[in-house]
C-alpha cells in the first residue's frame, strides 16, 4: 500500500506540537509493516537552514490561483527511516521566522499557504506516484480531503482514491472570511452550513470533516469527548453524524529517542532492573536548575508543556501557594501564552527554593525532567493525546492527570496494587491538589512507589499497533471508494 502524509509539521524538520511527532514516527511504523509512505512539507525557512541546497526533482510546479499563479519546487529530502520526504519550496508562502505567525497573531494570508501546500501535495502525487489513500493532519491539510471531492472530483487517476483526515486537536480549525471561497477556487454552492461555512466564516477544519472518507483522532477518549459540547468546539454535530466514520486511535511513542536505558540526554541510564541511575538523573536535573541542597525525601514535579490554560496552567498557578508547603520542589519548561509565562515566572520568585521555571524549548532538558523527576504533572483542561505522560512512564516518573483524552486511557490510578499513576476527574484546582497529595502520601513509601515505577515502565506505548490500526481504517476507506 502507498500513503502520503500530508501535514504541516514533521520532526526532525519542523514543530511546534504533537502533530509534527505523529507525523515523524507514524510513517516510519508503516514502513516497518511493509508499506510504502510519502510524505510532503513546507520547506519553511527554519528547515532550509538546516537542510540547504537539497536535490531539485521538480523545477516548476504551477498553482493557478483566481487571478494569478503561485510556482513551487519540489525538492528530494530523502529516505527518513524508510519514508521518502519532499519539501514544498516557495519562498513568498513559507520563507518566514515562524511556522504559523507570530507573537501578534497568525499570518493573515495562512489560507493561501496552506491551500498552495494542500494543491502540491496533490499536483505532485500525480507526478511522483499516486498512492492507495492520502492521510491528512488538521486545518492546514483538510484541504487536501476537500480539494479531491470539489476541484478533482472528475480527474480520473484521482477519483477513487480516498483521503483519512487525522484531528489532532479539535481546537484549531482554520477560520477564515467568507470572501475566501472563490480564493481557495471553491464553489459557494459549498458554502453552506453543512459543508464549510459556520458563522458567516470558512472553516476548513470542519470542511475536512464533511470531505473526507475517514476521520481519526489521537485517542479513543478523545474521539467520544469530541462529540460533546464541552470538547467539540462547535463541531460535535458532525464529530456525531460521522461518529461510524470516526476512529479513536492512541498516538505511539518513539521508544528509540524516550527510553532511559539509552537516551543520549541524560546523565545516567537505568532500567526498571536497575533504577540507580536515575538518582544520578535527579541530581544532574537539579543541578540544571540550580537548585541545592534538595533532601532525596524531597519530591521533585516535573513539568514539560505549553503554557496555556488548555494545559491547566490556571490551576497550577493557583494551588502553587498551597503546594509549595508540602515537602516538594517544581521545575517547569516551557513557552506559551505571555500571562502563564510572567505569572510562573514571579511565582518561581516568590518561592525560589521551591519552584524554578525555564521560558523557553529546550529538548535535552525536556528529556532530563522526564527522567530526573519523581512525579510528572499534567492537570490539562483537554488533551487529545498527550506524549508526556507515556514518556514519564518509561521513565519510572508517575504521572499526575486530569481524567481526559488520552490522558484517561492511558493513566489508571493506583488501587490496590495496580496502577500507573493518579488522575483527578473535575476541572477543580483542589482536586488537582489532592491527586498530588495522594502521590506524595505513595512517594513516602519506597517499596509501593517503586512497585509503581516498575508497572509504568512496563507499559508499551509503542507504534506498532496503532500503526496496524490505521492500516485497518486505510483498507476499509480504500474498498469503500472503490465501490464509489
Amino acid at each position: 500500500m502507498h500513503i502520503v502524509f500530508a501535514a504541516s509539521e514533521c520532526v526532525p524538520f519542523a514543530k511546534t506540537g504533537g502533530l509534527a511527532d505523529v507525523v515523524g514516527t507514524l510513517p516510519p511504523a508503516l514502513v516497518r509493516l511493509g508499506h510504502r509512505v510519502t510524505t510532503y512539507v513546507p520547506y519553511y525557512r527554519s528547515v532550509a537552514r538546516n537542510l540547504p541546497d537539497l536535490p531539485v526533482v521538480i523545477e516548476s510546479l504551477t498553482i493557478p490561483f483566481p487571478s494569478y499563479q503561485r510556482y513551487v519546487r519540489v525538492l528530494d529530502g530523502g529516505l527518513q527511516e524508510g519514508v521518502q520526504v519532499y519539501f514544498f519550496d516557495c519562498p513568498e508562502m513559507f520563507d518566514r521566522e515562524s511556522l504559523y505567525g507570530t507573537p501578534s497573531g497568525d499570518y493573515v494570508d495562512n489560507w493561501e499557504r496552506f491551500a498552495l501546500y494542500s494543491r502540491a501535495v496533490i499536483e505532485t502525487s500525480k507526478i511522483l506516484g499516486i498512492p492507495d489513500v492520502f492521510h491528512a493532519n488538521d486545518w492546514q491539510a483538510a484541504l487536501v480531503a476537500i480539494y479531491l471531492r470539489s476541484l478533482y472530483f472528475f480527474d480520473p487517476v484521482l477519483r477513487k482514491v480516498p483521503c483519512v483526515l487525522t484531528v489532532h486537536n479539535a481546537g484549531y480549525q482554520g477560520w477564515f472570511p467568507a470572501d475566501t471561497m472563490p480564493r481557495l477556487m471553491l464553489p459557494w454552492e459549498m458554502f453552506t452550513f453543512d459543508k464549510l461555512e459556520a458563522f458567516d466564516n470558512v472553516n476548513l477544519l470542519k470542511g475536512g470533516l464533511v470531505y473526507a472518507d475517514a476521520l481519526t483522532t489521537v485517542s479513543k477518549h478523545y474521539a467520544t469527548e469530541i462529540q460533546t459540547q464541552e470538547f467539540g468546539n462547535g463541531l460535535e454535530d458532525i464529530f456525531a453524524r460521522r461518529s461510524d466514520d470516526l476512529y479513536g486511535i492512541l498516538n505511539g511513542v518513539d521508544y528509540e529517542e524516550w527510553d532511559p536505558s539509552r537516551d543520549t540526554h541524560i546523565a545516567a541510564h537505568y532500567s526498571a532492573d536497575d533504577l540507580e541511575g536515575k538518582q544520578e538523573c535527579r541530581r544532574d536535573l537539579l543541578h540544571a536548575f540550580d537548585l541545592h541542597g534538595v533532601k532525596e525525601t524531597t519530591a521533585i514535579l516535573g513539568v514539560v508543556s505549553r503554557f496555556a490554560t488548555q494545559k491547566g496552567f490556571d490551576m497550577l498557578a493557583g494551588i502553587l501557594p498551597e503546594l509549595v508547603k508540602d515537602d516538594v520542589v517544581l521545575l517547569c519548561l516551557g513557552t506559551g501564552e505571555e500571562y502563564y509565562e510572567r505569572l510562573m515566572t514571579e511565582l518561581a520568585g516568590r518561592f525560589p527554593d521551591k519552584v524554578r521555571v525555564q521560558i523557553k524549548y529546550d529538548n535535552t532538558i525536556a528529556h532530563k525532567i522526564e527522567a530526573g523527576s519523581d512525579i510528572f504533572l499534567m492537570p490539562s483542561r483537554y488533551e487529545p493525546s498527550g506524549l508526556n505522560q507515556m514518556y514519564s512512564l518509561r521513565y519510572g516518573t508517575v504521572p499526575v492527570v486530569r481524567s481526559t483524552g488520552g490522558l484517561e486511557d492511558t493513566i489508571t490510578e493506583l488501587h490496590e496494587g495496580e496502577g500507573n499513576g493518579f488522575k483527578f476527574h473535575g476541572y477543580n484546582q483542589w482536586d488537582f491538589l489532592d491527586a498530588i497529595r495522594r502521590a506524595l502520601a505513595t512517594f513516602q513509601n519506597k517499596p509501593q512507589w517503586e512497585a509503581m515505577m516498575a508497572r509504568g515502565m512496563a507499559e508499551d506505548f509503542s507504534w506498532e499497533k496503532p500503526a496496524a490500526e490505521y492500516v485497518e481504517v486505510y483498507q476499509k476507506v480504500i474498498e469503500r471508494r472503490s465501490w464509489s
